[in-house]
């Protein structure tokens, strides 16, 4: 087995996974710490090192929150830890082989986590890479800097260094994948066959990338989990990238929060401090999560490029689970939503209240209908408008999920099923749910290796036909309870919705 391997800046040791025929790499360097000057700059190259590096264990997770002293789901579910390893010192990644040479051009998954930009990490435990390093795929996972950290931007920044200004957690992701493409091949990989994928933050860093031209050739297509979003009704702007001068006035405030009056004294501030007080100023709605219209690594909006075509057009697997991000309108009564049906709809509003999932009432509002899955379907019909248009597959998580919380398919229970680790998991799940998970990483495998997830599992067993979903063939891929089940869209309201949006 290939338990060493040269990079560029010296040697690494790893060690063999629980399956043996696996060798995990955990905690390699791939750029030099952001730290001192460092802070609030595009990464710059590791050093060298003398000897042969042991990779033996995950690097520190990036500044963030404490995990685990919560009791919401996530805590539960994940972070669990709050003893784990913290530093600003954090731009490290791991990779998992089955390669038993370096020649061997094995297909390469490179992973960026969610976590809304403000929280999340390699070391998570629903991110194990040896099931699809099973599958014969070498799977990278890649750290990147947050918050603060990640998404400061200040007008000091933009005069001091205009090449960079901001955007360092995006710049962190995409120097991991330039690495990746320098290095993969000491590790049985192909770097010539790379797919770039993510869920939620890191279905969004997935957009922003696929959205940044000086990444063209650098990946061969793309996952993005829960990371597009649209809305018929109100238009959110919590996706949408900020121009510089508004991003620049967060910060400022931010230092004004701090106690500076420049990034020379920001710069020498204790990174705990900086947590602190930004965790403070973000649970008051001072948030740095989103991309900045720098002009340098962002030029466009990712969701607009996608649509309009102007992306790295590759192809796109994408979907959803079925209970996340739910969108309402908000009306107290039956007036009150014809009166906003005429405003979103004009003309169609008739049309619209004739539906009757329009009258269907919760707490929350009128006409539920889910973000995510009308983000990814909205981009994939322009995509599907394009000439040459690459395949884009749809899917929809949608089984029943066990526990007391009674938690339905929550924002991100979909990682322990792509990933196939239910057995790290303490919900009590079934035997249905194992051969879920198998078929979910099978498909995944498949078109990490080829951009096309159909085929056989892992057992050689043809796998249910998944459609590109197109206009004229409104294909889904339904993750159910009693398995992998092909369809076409049934939902009249998704259609129209979709036909509607801004």
């Amino acid at each position: 087995m290939l338990r060493t391997a040269d990079t560029e800046n010296g040697q690494v040791r790893g060690l063999p996974a629980a399956d043996p025929r696996i060798t995990s790499f955990k905690g390699i360097p791939f750029a030099a710490p952001p730290v001192g000057e460092n802070r609030w700059r595009a990464p710059q190259p590791a050093e060298n090192w003398q000897g042969v590096l042991n990779c033996f264990e995950f690097a520190p997770i990036s500044v963030q929150d404490t995990p685990g002293v919560g009791d919401d789901i996530y805590c539960r579910e994940w972070h669990v830890d709050p003893e784990i390893a913290m530093s600003e010192d954090c731009l490290y990644l791991n990779i998992w082989t089955n390669a038993k040479s370096a020649d061997e051009r094995k297909p390469v998954l490179v992973w960026f986590f969610g976590g809304a930009f403000q929280w999340g990490y390699t070391a998570e435990m629903e991110f194990d890479g040896e099931r699809l390093a099973r599958r014969g795929i070498v799977v990278v996972t890649v750290n990147y800097r947050l918050g603060a950290f990640g998404f400061l931007c200040h007008p000091q920044l933009t005069k001091e260094q205009p090449d960079a200004p901001c955007n360092f957690g995006s710049l962190d992701q995409q120097a991991g994948l330039r690495w990746v493409r320098r290095n993969i091949a000491n590790f049985g990989g192909d770097p010539d066959n790379i797919t770039i994928a993510g869920q939620s933050a890191g279905g969004g860093s997935v957009m922003a990338q696929m959205a940044c031209r000086d990444n063209e050739g650098d990946f061969k297509r793309a996952v993005v989990m829960s990371g597009m979003f649209g809305s018929p009704y109100e238009v959110n702007d919590f996706f949408l990238p900020q121009s510089l001068e508004q991003a620049g006035k967060k910060g400022e405030r931010l230092f004004e929060y701090l106690g500076v009056r420049t990034l020379e004294e920001a710069r020498k501030l204790d990174a705990d401090y900086i947590r602190s007080k930004y965790s403070e100023l973000r649970n008051n709605g001072e948030m740095f999560f989103t991309i900045v219209q720098d002009g340098r690594f962002c030029t466009q909006d990712p969701m607009a490029a996608f649509i309009n075509g102007t992306r790295i057009r590759v192809p796109v697997m994408g979907g959803n689970t079925d209970d996340e991000f739910i969108e309402y309108i908000h009306a107290a009564d039956d007036d009150e939503l014809a009166d906003k049906a005429k405003e979103y709809f004009g003309s169609r509003a008739e049309e619209f209240l004739a539906f009757p999932e329009a009258g269907v009432r919760t707490k929350f509002g009128y006409a539920p209908v889910s973000a995510p899955e009308l983000g990814v379907k909205a981009a994939f019909l322009g995509e599907d408008r394009q000439k040459d248009p690459k395949n884009c597959y749809y899917y929809r998580f949608i089984p029943d999920i066990p526990g007391e919380d009674d938690p339905g398919t929550f924002h991100s229970v979909d990682l322990w099923f792509f990933f196939e680790t239910l057995a790290k998991c303490t919900r009590p799940f079934e035997g249905r749910h194992y051969d879920l998970a198998r078929q979910m990483c099978d498909y995944w495998a498949n078109f990490i290796k080829t951009g096309d997830p159909n085929g056989f599992d892992i057992n050689g067993n043809r796998l249910p036909q998944w459609k590109p979903y197109t206009n004229n063939e409104r294909s889904e891929m339904l993750f159910t309870r009693d398995g992998a089940k092909a369809s076409a869209e049934q939902n009249g309201f998704v259609r129209f919705l979709l036909g509607a949006m801004k």
